[in-house]
């Protein structure tokens, strides 16, 4: 049976250029409607139902309910709102509201002390309500906010990343592509653009929570932005560190995933396929581990693992030290770290 294809959604930052325009309508036109088109930054016209549109204090407030499509998105339900108001200065300025936080490190697309609006997103919201502006309005405050958003945003990389009181409005083509990653590609590049600004030399990047437990207690000395958690999309990191380079970077994986990276994997979900044994037992075989032959036949890598400890472990950390080597020759030190499902550390190297 064939499945049907997934579904897009919309992004945060096309959710709250919808509920700005409603909301600005009202403000200026005396137009209260049930639903708004907007044009998407590649020129894509999609309609929009409204969850509300009312008065608040000094203007009008309108709601969309953000639809991630069948991405597995975290801000997916949510209500994501507009408050339009009069300004006494011209054009289209911008707020936090409740939900969506506040820049406090330098390093991100918007200036320190600013909401974490982005800036296709403003630009999205600049280009929808300047053609209402004009006789008695010359100038509105869009202030952005999320229903839940500082809640939300306890489980995305926001708070690492400097951005306090809640979450980020995104989106460059405002469709968001299920799996696709790209929200999770932001944030990598955000985290290493705000290490990097911050003087940060030295990072960090983790699978997970279990190998970045056990890195940050290696590395007590380095502070909290030097931690980058890239999940499985190491290729996303590797590609935006050679245009955007750091003197040192170690690598921490649990031990599987590791072995994927050992091959040549950039993307180490266990839906791009699993560890290759053979070649697992072949590179064991090279070292001159005992028995390394039966390899190949062990149920998973974690169960090789068990059996060869940590001079295998150490075979693959240096097999992936080399893959990682050979997309960024510039690096001044690179450590690779393997971890088991326990935390434990089971081998370290330098490559």
């Amino acid at each position: 049976m064939t499945r049907p294809p997934l579904r897009h959604g919309y992004t945060t930052g096309a959710c709250a250029t919808a509920a700005s325009l409603a909301a600005a309508l009202a403000l200026v036109r005396g137009e209260r409607r049930e639903a708004v088109t907007i044009r998407l930054p590649r020129g894509k016209s999609v309609r929009f139902a409204l969850d509300h549109l009312r008065p608040c204090p000094g203007g009008f407030q309108a709601g969309v309910v953000k639809d991630a499509g069948d991405d597995p998105d975290v801000t997916h339900g949510a209500v994501v709102f507009a408050r339009v108001s009069p300004s006494e200065n011209p054009g289209i300025h911008f707020r936090a509201a409740e939900g969506v936080g506040t820049v406090t490190r330098p390093g991100l697309p918007v200036p320190v002390g600013e909401p974490a609006i982005n800036p296709v997103p403003r630009q999205m919201m600049r280009d929808h309500l300047s053609p209402l502006l004009g006789g008695t309005v010359t100038g509105l405050t869009v202030a952005v906010g999320v229903e839940n958003g500082e809640a939300l945003a306890a489980r995305t990389l926001n708070p690492r990343l400097g951005i306090v009181g809640g979450l980020s409005i995104l989106g460059t083509t405002g469709i968001v592509r299920p799996f696709s990653c790209s929200a999770w590609v932001h944030a990598i590049h955000r985290a290493v653009d705000v290490a990097r600004a911050n003087g940060c030399e030295h990072l960090v990047a983790c699978t997970g929570s279990t190998s970045e437990r056990a890195l940050r207690a290696l590395h007590r000395h380095l502070p909290e932005l030097a931690f980058v958690e890239m999940g499985d999309v190491v290729g996303a990191l590797l590609k935006y560190l050679r245009r955007n380079p750091v003197p040192h970077l170690t690598l921490g994986a649990g031990f599987a995933k590791l072995c994927k990276l050992a091959q040549g994997r950039m993307d180490l979900h266990s839906r791009r396929g699993g560890v290759d044994l053979a070649a697992l037992a072949r590179w064991a075989q090279e070292a001159g581990l005992p028995d390394a032959g039966e390899i190949a036949a062990a149920p998973t890598a974690l169960a090789a693992l068990e059996r060869w400890g940590e001079p295998l472990a150490r075979v693959v950390a240096g097999r992936a030290a080399a893959v990682v080597r050979a997309r960024l020759p510039d690096l001044a030190a690179l450590e690779v770290v393997a971890v088991d499902r326990s935390g434990r550390i089971r081998a370290r190297v330098s490559g």
